[in-house]
């Protein structure tokens, strides 16, 4: 989906959601309408009476939509076959004010594996944020590890948030560059 269309959703159950950009997390009532203004990796942006909320892809059934499931990996995956699920994972992690995945916006420092003593794998992550004071950081943040920790064998996944160095757009790729027209 894309970001910026104006679907209407009436929400066919009580549902957690986080406000924007606060980040309060709220409950959303069954019978609430709004609309939904972004659609990406899962998660859902959707608009209610002036204010903004998102919406866990975990959750996505509340509001008529397909919940997300795990990736598939082989079934004896390798290192290399995790990094993989793992990046792709975090490509579908997106601010939900940007349309623009937190990869791509040069949001992740570091992403190291490690096989566990039981033969599952530890994922730790250092990513940052676009602004250090985003009430959503916590928000995404916990989206990267909910995200990660669907990827079958990964027991656990470490996500550290830290500001150094800042993030500037001189991070994002030339493809996100493109895409917010900061060339």
């Amino acid at each position: 989906m894309y970001f910026g269309y104006n679907e209407p959703v009436t929400f066919s159950r009580d549902c957690e959601a986080v406000l924007i950009p606060a980040g309060d997390k709220v409950t959303l009532p069954a019978g609430t309408y709004g609309f939904i203004t972004q659609a990406l990796g899962g998660s859902f942006t959707v608009y209610i009476d002036g204010s903004l909320f998102r919406i866990a892809g975990t959750d996505a059934d509340a509001i008529g939509k397909e919940p997300l499931k795990p990736p598939e990996i082989p079934e004896n995956a390798t290192e290399a076959d995790i990094e993989t699920a793992v990046w792709n994972q975090l490509r579908t992690c997106f601010d939900p004010e940007i349309p623009i995945n937190i990869v791509d916006l040069g949001l992740i420092y570091e992403c190291r594996i490690e096989r566990t003593d039981d033969g599952k794998w530890t994922v730790h992550i250092k990513m940052t944020l676009t602004a250090p004071g985003c009430g959503m950081g916590d928000i995404l943040a916990a989206d990267v590890r909910d995200k990660i920790e669907l990827i079958p064998t990964v027991e656990r996944a470490d996500v550290e948030v830290v500001f150094d160095p800042p993030w500037d757009r001189s991070m994002m790729s030339e493809a996100a560059r493109l895409e917010a027209g900061l060339f």
